[in-house]
C-alpha cells in the first residue's frame, strides 16, 4: 500500500457502512481523529463505517504505549497488517508523478476505486466489503509486544482533549454564525435531514450553491468567524460574489473610460502614507511603527536579570523567576510609542524640505493602546512629544491624518467587534488631539474609515453603522470620514449616508475602478458628475477635502489582483488643482517625486539621486587600511602604522538623513536596496591538489 499525503485537504470523506456521508459533527470528529491515527500509526488514511473506527478508537486508547510512539520499525508488521485490513474500504492511493525509473506498482487484491474527482457515494456503496474485521486481522502477539504499557493512553486522553476543546470552539463559533446573520429558512425546512456538503466546480476554484436562500440575502449557508481576520471575511459577502464571476470583472470587463483633464498648474499638497523609505533604510532607522507581540509586554513585567546593564537580546534578558509588576510592562510598551512619536519630528522636516506637505500618522505608533487588557491612555506620558510634533506641523503647514484598521467596523453584527473599534476610534483621536495643531490643521486632520462588510445585507448594515454611530463621542464625531473601498462599497452607497449623518466622503479612485455602481462606467469621467455633492460633505464642516489615489498593478487581471497598489503611478486624477492628494503607492515618498518630476510640480528640483550604496548624510568611523605582511614598524614604539582607508565623518542630527548638501534622497523604481550599503563580496582563495591555498598570479585568467 503506497503512502498517502498527510493533509487534511487530502483526507476522502468517511463514508458509513449505508454508503452515505457522515454529516456534522460527527464528520468533524472522525476527519481529525482520522488523521490523528494516521499521524500516529503512520497507516494510510483510514475511510470506515462509524463503528470500526470508533472501536478503533477504543483499542488505541488501551493499548497505546510511549514505546510504540518512539519505535517506528517495531510496528512495520502491525501496520501492514491492518493496513491490508482496511484496503477494502479505503479510496486508491494518490497520484504521484514520476521523476524516474521506478519498479512497476504491485497489483492490487482490489480493484481500483474510481480517482477522487469522480467518486461518487454509490461507487463506495457497490463495492465489495470485506468480512474481515480489521482489528483482528492484526497479529495480537505482536501488538502486544508494541502496546505492553500504558504510558500512552494519557496521552492519547489529552489529546482527544485537545480535539474536544477545538469541536466546541467550532461549534460555538458556527452558533455565533447564525445568530449574527440575516439568514431566513422556512420552518418546515428545518427538520430536513439532509445536510449535504458544499460541491466544488472541477473547472474553477469557485463554489457551487446547492441552493438559494430566501429573501434578500443570497450567501453562503454558513459563515466563518475567528476573531478579527474571519470578522472581515464574513462581512465581505459582496468580494465572495464577485470572485465567482471574476472574468466578468477582470480581463472582460468593459475598458474604463478616464478623463483627460490634469489639475494643472498644482496648488495643492501631496502626500503619502506612514512610511518614509529613505528614513527607514537610515542608520539608525527613522519611522513610526515599532511595535511588539503581547507576550514581550508580558515578559517585561519581569526585571532584568541584570537591571543596571542594558537589555541585550540573550546576554540581559528579563528574569521570569523575579516577580512581576504590571506596570514593569506597561512601560516597556510605551516606550516604543514615545520612539515612535519622537521620529514624526524628523519626518516631518523632512517632508518640507522636498516640497511634501502632506502624511499619515502609522496607527501603530503606539502599539496595543486600544487593547482591552493591554491598552492605555496616551496622555500624561506622551503629551510632551506629541505636543511638539504637532508645534513642528504648524510651522511648516504640514497636514497630518490617520487611518484606522480594516478591522475597525462600527456596522459589525457582532458587539465585541464594535466596542473593539470604538477603543480604537478613541484612540486615534486622542493621538490627533495631543498634537495640539492650529484650529485649520487640527479640523483637518481626519480619521478615515471604511464602513467594512455588509453581512449579507447592505441595508442592515447601515442601519447599524448610523446606530453606533450615534453613540461615538463629538470629537471623534468631529475627525471621522467614510471612503469608498474595493471588496463592497462604492460611492453612491456611502455618499446618501454622508449626506445624511454629515459626515465627509473620501473619493479614492483606485477603489472606485473595482466598485462602483452599475449606473457609470469604469474610469474617472463618469465619477466626476458626482464632485459637487462629494466636495459639499467637507465644506458643510469647514475640513479641506482630501482624496485618495493609486493605480493598479500592470499584470493585474483578476478583481483580487486589482486591489494591489502598483510601486509608483504615472498620472494624476481629474481632481481640483488645489485638492490634498494622498498617494497610496508602495514606494511612499518615491511616487511622490515621480509625480513631482513627471508634470514639473512645485518641489521638483529640490532633490537629485541617490548614489547607490552611499549615505552621505550618516556619520561614519574611520576605515583603516591593514599592514601588509612583512612591512616594516615605523610607528610610534615600533608598532606598525595603518593607512587610513576612509577618514572618519560626523553628521549632526538636524542633518541625519537629509540627504547631504547634494540632496540626494530619490532612488529609481526598483533600485530601494541601494539604500543599504553594498554587502561585501569575499573572494575564496583557490585550492590546490593538496587543499593548500594557491595565490593568484599575474596573468591568471578570472
Amino acid at each position: 500500500m503506497q503512502h498517502r499525503s498527510q493533509t487534511m485537504h487530502d483526507a476522502p470523506c468517511v463514508i458509513g457502512s449505508s454508503g452515505h456521508f457522515l454529516r456534522l459533527p460527527l464528520l468533524y470528529i472522525l476527519e481529525n481523529v482520522r488523521c490523528r491515527i494516521y499521524q500516529v500509526l503512520d497507516l494510510s488514511i483510514i475511510s470506515a463505517s462509524p463503528h470500526d473506527i470508533h472501536f478503533f478508537l477504543i483499542y488505541i486508547i488501551r493499548r497505546m504505549s510511549s514505546r510504540f510512539l518512539t519505535s517506528a520499525g517495531r510496528l512495520l508488521s502491525l501496520r501492514l497488517s491492518v493496513g491490508r485490513a482496511y484496503s477494502t474500504t479505503t479510496t486508491m492511493t494518490s497520484k504521484r508523478k514520476r521523476t524516474g525509473a521506478h519498479p512497476p506498482p504491485p497489483v492490487p487484491e482490489m480493484p481500483d476505486a474510481p480517482r477522487r474527482s469522480s467518486r461518487r457515494i454509490k461507487d463506495a456503496a457497490e463495492r465489495p466489503k470485506s468480512d474481515t474485521d480489521p482489528i483482528k486481522a492484526a497479529d495480537p502477539k505482536k501488538a502486544k509486544a508494541v502496546w505492553d504499557t500504558g504510558e500512552g493512553v494519557e496521552e492519547a486522553m489529552r489529546e482527544l482533549s485537545e480535539m474536544e476543546q477545538k469541536l466546541q470552539t467550532v461549534v460555538r463559533t458556527q452558533r455565533l454564525a447564525v445568530e449574527s446573520s440575516d439568514l431566513q429558512v422556512k420552518k418546515e425546512a428545518a427538520n430536513e435531514p439532509d445536510i449535504r456538503p458544499k460541491m466544488y466546480s472541477p473547472n474553477k476554484d469557485t463554489v457551487v450553491p446547492r441552493g438559494n436562500l430566501e429573501g434578500k440575502s443570497k450567501v453562503v449557508n454558513s459563515v466563518p468567524l475567528d476573531e478579527y481576520d474571519a470578522e472581515l471575511a464574513a462581512g465581505d459577502v459582496a468580494d465572495a460574489k464577485g470572485e465567482d464571476d471574476g472574468m466578468d470583472r477582470g480581463a472582460n470587463r468593459p475598458p474604463p473610460v478616464n478623463s483627460e483633464t490634469l489639475p494643472l498648474p498644482w496648488k495643492g499638497r501631496l502626500g503619502y502614507a506612514c512610511l518614509n523609505t529613505y528614513l527607514r533604510n537610515a542608520t539608525p532607522a527613522v519611522f513610526s511603527s515599532r511595535t511588539c507581540r503581547m507576550a514581550s509586554i508580558i515578559e517585561h513585567r519581569h526585571p532584568l536579570t541584570n537591571p543596571d546593564e542594558p537589555e541585550h537580546p540573550t546576554k540581559n534578558r528579563p528574569d521570569k523567576n523575579k516577580p512581576a509588576d504590571h506596570e514593569r510592562g506597561l512601560k516597556y510598551v510605551q516606550e516604543l510609542g514615545l520612539a515612535n512619536a519622537r521620529d514624526i519630528v524628523k519626518m516631518i522636516r523632512w517632508n518640507a524640505k522636498y516640497g511634501i506637505r502632506f502624511m499619515r500618522l502609522s496607527s501603530e505608533m503606539f502599539p496595543f493602546a486600544s487593547h482591552p487588557e493591554h491598552g492605555y491612555k496616551l496622555a500624561p506620558f506622551a503629551s510632551e512629544v506629541l505636543a511638539e510634533a504637532g508645534k513642528v506641523a504648524g510651522e511648516l503647514n504640514h497636514r497630518l491624518t490617520t487611518h484606522p484598521g480594516q478591522f475597525t467596523q462600527i456596522g459589525s453584527p457582532r458587539k465585541e467587534v464594535v466596542a473593539a473599534a470604538m477603543r480604537d476610534l478613541e484612540y486615534h483621536d486622542e493621538m490627533l488631539t495631543l498634537l495640539k495643531l492650529p484650529e485649520q490643521l487640527d479640523r483637518d486632520a481626519v480619521m478615515i474609515l471604511h464602513m467594512g462588510g455588509t453581512y449579507g445585507d447592505k441595508q442592515a448594515t447601515i442601519d447599524r453603522f448610523k446606530e453606533n454611530y450615534a453613540k461615538l463621542s463629538d470629537s471623534v464625531k468631529r475627525r471621522l470620514v467614510l471612503e469608498n473601498d474595493d471588496v463592497a462599497w462604492s460611492v453612491h452607497d456611502l455618499l446618501p449616508v454622508c449626506e445624511e449623518l454629515n459626515i465627509p466622503l473620501v473619493l479614492d479612485y483606485h477603489h472606485h475602478n473595482i466598485i462602483f455602481d452599475p449606473s457609470i462606467r469604469e474610469g474617472s469621467q463618469d465619477i466626476i458628475s458626482l464632485y459637487d455633492r462629494i466636495k459639499a460633505t467637507w465644506t458643510k464642516k469647514g475640513i479641506t477635502q482630501k482624496m485618495h489615489y493609486s493605480e493598479q498593478t500592470s499584470s493585474a487581471v483578476t478583481p483580487r489582483d486589482r486591489r494591489k497598489h502598483s510601486a509608483r503611478v504615472k498620472t494624476l486624477p481629474p481632481c481640483a488643482p488645489d485638492m490634498d492628494l494622498m498617494i497610496e503607492a508602495k514606494d511612499k515618498e518615491q511616487a511622490v517625486f515621480e509625480l513631482m518630476r513627471t508634470f514639473k510640480l512645485p518641489g521638483w528640483d529640490t532633490f537629485n539621486n541617490i548614489v547607490p550604496y552611499e549615505r552621505p548624510d550618516e556619520s561614519r568611523k574611520a576605515v583603516k587600511k591593514k599592514a601588509k605582511k612583512g612591512k616594516k614598524a615605523n610607528g610610534v614604539n615600533g608598532e606598525a602604522k595603518d593607512d587610513i582607508e576612509v577618514p572618519e565623518k560626523i553628521v549632526s542630527a538636524e542633518d541625519f538623513g537629509m540627504g547631504g548638501p547634494q540632496a540626494r534622497v530619490y532612488w529609481p523604481e526598483g533600485m530601494e536596496e541601494w539604500l543599504r550599503p553594498k554587502k561585501r563580496e569575499i573572494k575564496k582563495a583557490k585550492e590546490g591538489k593538496d587543499g593548500t591555498p594557491v595565490l593568484k598570479q599575474d596573468g591568471d585568467e578570472e
